[in-house]
């Protein structure tokens, strides 16, 4: 999943990005309004995460900018206005949902959460289910053969990247820029480093191994 945080406040960004990055996102930040409506208008994103008072373009000007250009991304809104006539005017700005700050990250990212049910209809699934393989995306709980099984947060997102392409061959490059979020370096072995812990948890032990390497392709996890 792909989201986009548009806030100049660094302190409130960096624990933003990092919860979200932690909840498996892989996150973009702009800290103004003009870079910010670049990114979304040249990018695709699950989900967009915009403050209010932002500097060169305001957070209410950026999104009705977006949806004049017909970008669709939900968008979340963050701001210290706690007035009914401020939330009123962010939703009629084109904004999807509206939080006040100060919040709890726990609440953000129950609502991004629900912008992205909302925004599939009902073909978000809550649970991803391969073989005797389960993860709940709500709980975040990884069940094999009625093992709970602890995976670190990039191993949870590179596992889920793979459920939602099961069966299908996924290359570094595509793991890379959908887990990680920056350009495929050739020279690094992180995503080899990361598949092999992975397996250790996943596959050891199990009669059946569900994570398989395509030579000179990538990887595939099939049951």
């Amino acid at each position: 999943m792909r989201a986009l945080l548009i806030e100049d406040d660094r302190k409130i960004a960096s624990f933003i990005v990092k919860g979200l990055s932690e909840a498996g996102f892989t996150v973009d930040h702009a800290e103004d309004g003009l870079g910010g409506f670049h990114l979304a208008s040249t990018e695709s994103y699950d989900v967009a995460v915009v403050d209010i008072m932002l500097p060169r373009v305001d957070g209410l000007t950026l999104i009705e900018d977006l949806r004049r250009q017909n970008v669709r991304v939900p968008v979340l809104i963050l701001s210290a206005k706690r007035s009914v006539d401020d939330r009123v005017k962010g939703l009629q700005a084109g904004g999807d949902d509206y939080l006040v700050k100060p919040f709890a990250f726990a609440e953000l990212l129950a609502r991004v959460h629900a912008l992205l049910r909302r925004a599939s209809g009902m073909g978000e699934p809550t649970k991803l289910q391969l073989g005797d393989l389960s993860m709940d995306l709500l709980t975040r709980e990884v069940i094999r053969a009625e093992r709970t099984l602890v995976l670190q947060p990039k191993e949870y997102a590179l596992l889920e990247y793979l459920m939602r392409n099961a069966g299908r061959v996924v290359s570094k490059t595509m793991i890379m820029d959908s887990v990680w979020g920056y350009a495929f370096d050739p020279q690094t072995n992180v995503v080899e480093a990361r598949i092999s812990r992975l397996r250790d948890k996943i596959d050891k032990g199990f009669p059946r191994p569900l994570i398989h390497t395509v030579r000179g392709v990538g990887y595939v996890i099939k049951a």
